[in-house]
């Protein structure tokens, strides 16, 4: 998994896997999941960012415990 912020484009990108997106929803305004052929989560984007979360220039990454 990835996650990239742009400033720039003040776009926030989850990459939950390596494959070719095969095609888009925007399930709300400014929130768009890309599929795989097959129909698995390949990545989240989430535009305008930074009204969007707290802190997109920084992840807090947590592995919970059985």
């Amino acid at each position: 998994m990835k996650v990239i912020f742009d400033p720039e484009t003040d776009t926030l990108s989850i990459i939950l896997r390596d494959e070719k997106i095969s095609e888009s929803d925007e399930v709300k305004e400014g929130v768009i999941i890309d599929y795989s052929k097959d129909g698995k989560i390949v990545s989240i984007e989430i535009m305008d960012a930074s009204e969007q979360i707290a802190e997109p220039q920084g992840i807090l990454y947590e592995l919970k415990s059985k």
